[in-house]
């Protein structure tokens, strides 16, 4: 018996049988909660479920390091008459995983795309304006945001966004910048962070929590298959062009440079591959 012949019948049927499977409704863990001087690491999430897909790194920090985690919700969605019930699914999703959430105005920003921000300068200005006073408010460790080039229009918008808004800030802010890929891949990785089995099981439950948009498209179904292409991809994108892949399943792509004296620098030369036995939180000492 041919054993890819199973191995592909298999994935397929639990793609299927996993439609059927619960949405949202899990019990939250009992989680400690992180000290009041702990660093900060916020996520600057397009859309509701975003601070799921990506978010490997962050939740890593937090279970291994004591991070408070923020997941801002730049938007809650373009679909006025959902925007309600995605902010209700995403509170439910950051307290299944132990984030905290930060919100902009009643149903977030609009617009937050890159034709918003050449058409409209008045109005971008104060979308600039809300993100700063954000980033002034946490004073971030890190921060986490799309790279120029996530192919989706508010991915693109919150990148420029959060760029824009850093320049405003004077040279004495600093923080480290993430940046994350969903729709369109980064030519310009420098990090790959594995994702425990555990961990990953934690994202996708959390992600089941935006039970209004998995039940229109199951991608939390798909979650472990893009995890595991992106060690395939970022063992040669960050690893180095004919370099081996890794020896673990589940990870996440991500570009890490840092904002110092109102400019962006690098943090370090090459790239640099973080198993679940090395301390994530060493990338930012």
């Amino acid at each position: 018996m041919n054993p890819y012949a199973e191995m592909v019948a298999t994935h397929a049927r639990l793609l299927r049988e996993g439609r059927a499977w619960p949405l949202g409704g899990f019990p939250t863990p009992t989680r400690p909660a992180p000290a009041a001087d702990a660093p900060r690491v916020l996520i600057f999430s397009p859309h509701p479920d975003d601070e799921c897909i990506i978010g490997g790194l962050p939740l890593r920090l937090q279970r291994e390091a004591g991070w408070r985690v923020v997941n801002v919700a730049v938007t809650q969605g373009s679909k006025t008459d959902r925007q309600a019930a995605r902010l209700a699914e995403l509170q439910a999703a950051c307290t299944y995983l132990g984030f905290d959430l930060v919100t902009l105005g009643d149903n977030g920003l609009n617009q937050v795309t890159p034709k918003s921000r050449s058409t409209d300068p008045s109005g971008w200005a104060i979308k600039v304006q809300a993100i700063a006073q954000v980033l002034q408010s946490h004073q971030p460790r890190a921060i986490l945001f799309p790279h120029v080039a996530d192919w989706n229009g508010s991915h693109i918008g919150v990148h420029h966004l959060i760029m824009d808004a850093l320049a405003t800030l004077g040279p004495e802010f600093s923080t480290a910048l993430v940046e994350t890929e969903f729709w369109g891949q980064n030519y310009h990785p420098n990090l790959l962070v594995e994702t425990s089995a555990e961990e990953l099981t934690d994202l996708i439950t959390a992600l089941t929590f935006h039970v209004g948009e998995v039940r229109r498209n199951p991608y939390h179904l798909t979650l472990p298959a893009w995890m595991t292409n992106n060690v395939r991809l970022g063992g040669e994108t960050v690893g180095g062009q004919g370099m081996a892949p890794p020896d673990f399943p589940f990870g996440t792509v991500y570009r890490l440079r840092q904002w110092r004296a109102g400019a962006v620098h690098d943090r370090y030369a090459g790239g640099r591959v973080v198993t679940s036995q090395e301390p994530v939180a060493g990338l930012f000492a």
